[in-house]
């Protein structure tokens, strides 16, 4: 159940990401999920673990970080 858990709050980090760097449509549900789950180990790694914690992730450092991911993916893969 743990993982299950860590599967949608990541989601949940991901649409949050997407959202905030305008990206968020164009990216599916695996994207979003892949962001939030690698954002979140970015996140931590650069902001530490402060703040609320949701499946053993801290949300605002969690978050910042896959804001940094989306938004370096985007700029690699988007379209010109």
């Amino acid at each position: 159940m743990g993982f299950i858990w860590s599967l949608i709050v990541g989601a949940i980090i991901g649409v949050v990401a997407g959202a905030i760097t305008n990206k968020g449509e164009s990216m599916g549900w695996i994207a979003n999920i892949a962001a939030g789950l690698i954002g979140s180990a970015v996140g931590q790694a650069l902001f530490g673990n402060w703040g609320w914690k949701l499946a053993g992730m801290a949300v605002f450092p969690s978050i910042l970080g896959a804001v940094i991911v989306v938004a370096v993916i985007s700029f690699f893969l988007g379209k010109k």
